[in-house]
């Protein structure tokens, strides 16, 4: 295959890409899912979030007292352990909450990013 023949094919896969693109239909103006449902989301997300951090908490409290035998002591550590835990996990979403998922505040360069100092 020599220079004219690829380009003559790269300007014919061209005319077909062009082609295939107009005969598309045009997508529909985005419709946003409506606020109240973003809100309801959001909601069960932070009561979730809560919820689920207590109980596991309570969970491995009620592990150890059965491994230590000290009945409702770790139960109870543990448990304003997750209420802690929980209302982090509240305010990280709630402080996140105009971000984008997955996207971080902060300086660049600041603790916690992967680059080696050297």
């Amino acid at each position: 295959m020599d220079e004219r023949e690829a380009r003559a094919s790269l300007k014919d896969l061209g005319e077909r890409l062009a082609k295939a693109r107009g005969e598309l239909p045009e997508k529909p103006a985005a419709r946003g899912t409506p606020p109240t449902s973003n809100a309801l989301a959001f909601g069960l997300r932070i009561g979730l979030e809560l919820v689920v951090a207590v109980v596991v908490s309570v969970a491995i409290g009620w592990a150890i007292d059965g491994w230590l035998g000290t009945k409702p002591a770790a139960m109870a550590v543990m448990f304003f352990l997750g209420v802690a835990a929980g209302m982090g996990n509240v305010y990280r979403a709630v402080s996140g909450m105009g971000s984008k998922v997955g996207a971080r505040g902060g300086k660049a360069g600041a603790a916690g990013d992967d680059e080696d100092e050297d």
